[in-house]
C-alpha cells in the first residue's frame, strides 16, 4: 500500500487499485504477503487454519464473530471462509463460514482448508485486489 492510504479495511477504499503498488498486487495476489505472519503461528498468537484476524476498525465483523462465539477461537492464517471467496464475501457470509468452522473444527477439517488454499493460492481464486 501507498504510504497515504486511509487506516481502513481494503474492501473499504473507494479505489483499492489507486492506493496498491505493482509489488503490493503481486505479494497480494500471490498470498506472500501473509509470510510474516509464520512468526506469529511459531510463537503460539496464530494457528494455521481459523478466522482471519479482524482489523481494529472493523466493529461490524467483530460485533457479529462475537454473537457466533467465533471470538473465542485462535485466528488463522486462512481459514474457510478464506478458501470460499475470500476478498468476494460480504461480511456476513465470512461470520457465517466462520461460525461453521467452530461447528466443525477437526484435524481432516483443517487438512482440508488448508489444501484448498494451496489450491486458491495457486489460481488467484478470489482476490480481487
Amino acid at each position: 500500500m501507498r504510504t497515504d492510504t486511509p487506516v481502513v479495511a481494503t474492501h473499504l477504499l473507494g479505489d483499492p487499485d489507486r492506493h496498491i503498488t505493482r509489488v503490493g498486487k503481486f505479494l497480494r495476489r500471490t498470498s506472500l504477503d501473509e509470510l510474516p505472519q509464520l512468526f506469529s503461528v511459531l510463537k503460539g498468537d496464530m494457528s494455521l487454519v481459523g478466522p482471519r484476524p479482524a482489523l481494529f476498525n472493523q466493529r461490524d465483523l467483530n460485533e457479529m464473530r462475537a454473537a457466533g462465539g467465533v471470538d473465542r477461537l485462535r485466528p488463522g492464517i486462512t481459514g474457510w471462509a478464506q478458501v470460499n471467496g475470500r476478498d468476494e464475501l460480504a461480511i456476513p457470509a465470512k461470520v457465517a463460514y466462520d461460525v461453521e468452522y467452530l461447528q466443525r473444527q477437526s484435524f481432516w477439517f483443517d487438512l482440508k482448508i488448508l489444501f484448498l488454499t494451496v489450491h486458491r493460492v495457486f489460481t488467484a481464486r478470489g482476490v480481487s485486489h
